[in-house]
């Protein structure tokens, strides 16, 4: 049975919907939304940000390919190594570029939690799983405008 690693279980700081604490997560539920063990992606995360300290887009931006899938190689994450490490640089750009680097920019951006979720899942390698295991923890913190609002229904 697959453990639900939490943001607390990575000593993640979620509180008040702090941007560090939300793009840890982001980066955390990216790694964990493959098809690969949970205990292995955790530990791509502490490797990726606890030892090497990229923990916000514009340094993970600042790595390479290379240096990238060579940490997630330390952490035995070596199943979807490239086509993981060019995504999580993708993500950095993408976020960088659209929102300012910052998770809070594509809340703010959001009409409600629907159009938040759109908004994810317009990142290359971010899917259905991801998306819930980051909203899991995040959906406590953030704005009560964003993720009250209630789903749209269709016409």
């Amino acid at each position: 049975m697959r453990k639900n690693i939490s943001a607390q279980d990575l000593q993640i700081d979620l509180e008040g919907a702090n941007e560090k604490g939300l793009f840890k997560w982001l980066l955390a539920s990216f790694l964990m939304g493959k098809r690969i063990q949970s205990e292995i992606a955790a530990q791509a995360y502490r490797v990726i940000v606890d030892q090497y300290q990229r923990d916000s887009p514009g340094k993970l931006a600042k790595t390479t390919q290379r240096e990238l899938v060579a940490m997630l190689g330390e952490a035995h994450y070596v199943r979807y190594d490239e086509t993981t490490a060019a995504r999580l640089l993708a993500l950095a750009a993408r976020l960088s570029a659209e929102y300012e680097g910052k998770v809070l920019n594509m809340v703010s951006a959001s009409a409600d939690r629907q159009d938040f979720e759109r908004r994810l899942t317009a990142f290359e390698g971010i899917g259905p799983k991801t998306v819930e295991i980051f909203m899991r923890e995040a959906a406590r913190v953030f704005s009560k405008k964003l993720l009250c609002t209630p789903l749209r229904k269709k016409s």
